[in-house]
């Protein structure tokens, strides 16, 4: 029988501690109504919290959860998540929900990624199709005019609450909202774009076009139906935007799942996006690089896989010139899959968080023709250069070093 974590901690606030028990209270209910009465308390107060700005509040909260109780730290994050990416307004006498959607696109190239506000003729295009592809009928909505890197986006759950009540303002009043942040965004080989939207509908009624199915077990087939339409007639108007690039578009979504799936989408174009830059800059073929992965984590006992480092050679020299990060999300498991034959023997290493992806990582390591044998199963501290920040790689000989690229690379195209 599973024990109840302590709640008790020196380093939170009343209103931290408050979070974390009303949390562990939510999930270890006997019972639905007992669970709803907790979260509606909850709910109370992480609205005060976010109205009063006070993220640092929350943050300390949902990481001490996640130390130490993951099922309490998923109730409050979705509290959280919930109270700052939708809403119910009252207009007319009548009550409307409001969500944050993020509309995302996936980009891989060897050049660069566009970024920034888009043309009202293209806003207007993407918006037409928008409304008829992907929003159940007589659902309003107001879309942000830009295009944004992940590092433009709202970071915070105060700031998400911010960029939503924003967009409310814009669907009930017809004014323009463009997010604030005008940050430069780090440029990535492959890395995702986002629009953003806030859609609402009269409480009760459905917002997305696989909700108005009369039954709902065919919703997933609606689902993939409107994905591929939107695909289909997104795709050429993405193309402009983003000259040079291969393009994946995924469904629209509530502004969290959505970003997450997003996240976990780009990785496999990220080793895509290496070898193909490597190819032109290096002048060589994909048989004749090398690459290393290694498990990264903030600790060392061997349970948990914060993130894989996959570093690049070329065989006939063995220094690292390249490399990229495949962060681990979540529970993601090894489920009943064969290892590669490299890995014969390390089959403890991979069952535990983030095995699964290790996988992956060989199996499209393979596709794209890069050998592996020099692959270092053993985990290491997520250690960074302390000159510059980059992340720490390892070699051949498992030893943690600075990826750089030779100075006969081609300098026509730019290192990422």
């Amino acid at each position: 029988m599973r024990r109840l974590t302590k709640t008790g901690s020196s380093k939170l606030n009343a209103d931290s501690q408050r979070l974390v028990s009303l949390a562990l209270e939510m999930f270890y209910a006997s019972s639905f109504l007992e669970s709803e009465f907790c979260r509606k308390k909850l709910e109370v107060l992480v609205f005060r919290l976010l109205q009063a700005r006070k993220q640092a509040v929350l943050n300390d909260a949902i990481e001490y959860l996640f130390t130490t109780d993951m099922e309490a730290y998923n109730c409050l994050l979705e509290v959280a998540e919930a109270l700052s990416e939708s809403a119910v307004i009252e207009e007319d006498g009548k009550k409307y929900q409001v969500l944050l959607v993020a509309v995302p696109v996936l980009a891989w190239t060897r050049f660069s990624i566009a970024s920034g506000t888009l043309a009202p003729e293209q806003i207007e295009a993407i918006s037409s199709r928008f409304a008829r592809l992907i929003l159940a009928d007589d659902v309003r909505f107001a879309m942000a005019p830009g295009l944004y890197a992940v590092d433009q986006l709202p970071y915070s759950h105060v700031d998400v609450m911010a960029v939503t009540q924003g967009l409310v303002q814009s669907v009930v009043q017809g004014s323009r909202f463009e997010l604030a942040s005008k940050q430069e965004t780090v440029p990535f080989l492959a890395d995702g774009r986002y629009l953003l939207a806030a859609v609402m509908a009269r409480e009760g009624t459905p917002l997305f076009r696989w909700q108005s199915i009369p039954d709902p077990a065919g919703f997933e087939t609606v689902r993939e139906e409107c994905l591929k339409l939107w695909q289909h007639e997104i795709m050429p108007i993405m193309s402009e935007i983003l000259p040079g690039c291969n393009l994946e578009l995924l469904l629209p979504g509530g502004f969290f799942n959505t970003c997450r799936k997003a996240d976990q989408a780009i990785r496999p174009s990220t080793i895509k996006a290496a070898v193909h830059y490597l190819v032109h800059a290096l002048d060589t073929q994909p048989e004749k690089l090398g690459a290393v992965v290694g498990g990264f984590g903030k600790d060392l006992d061997g349970t948990q896989v914060e993130e894989y480092r996959i570093s690049f050679y070329r065989k006939d020299n063995g220094k690292i010139v390249y490399g990229i990060v495949w962060p681990v999300y979540g529970a993601e498991e090894v489920d009943g899959m064969n290892f590669p034959s490299q890995l014969e023997g390390h089959s403890g290493a991979l069952s535990r968080k983030g095995g699964k992806q290790l996988l992956q990582i060989f199996q499209l390591l393979r596709e794209l023709g890069i050998s592996y044998e020099k692959t270092a199963v053993e985990r290491f501290a997520m250690e960074f250069c302390e000159d510059c920040g980059a992340p720490l790689f390892a070699d051949t000989n498992g030893e943690l070093v600075h990826a750089e690229m030779p100075e006969d690379a081609r300098k026509e195209t730019r290192l990422h």
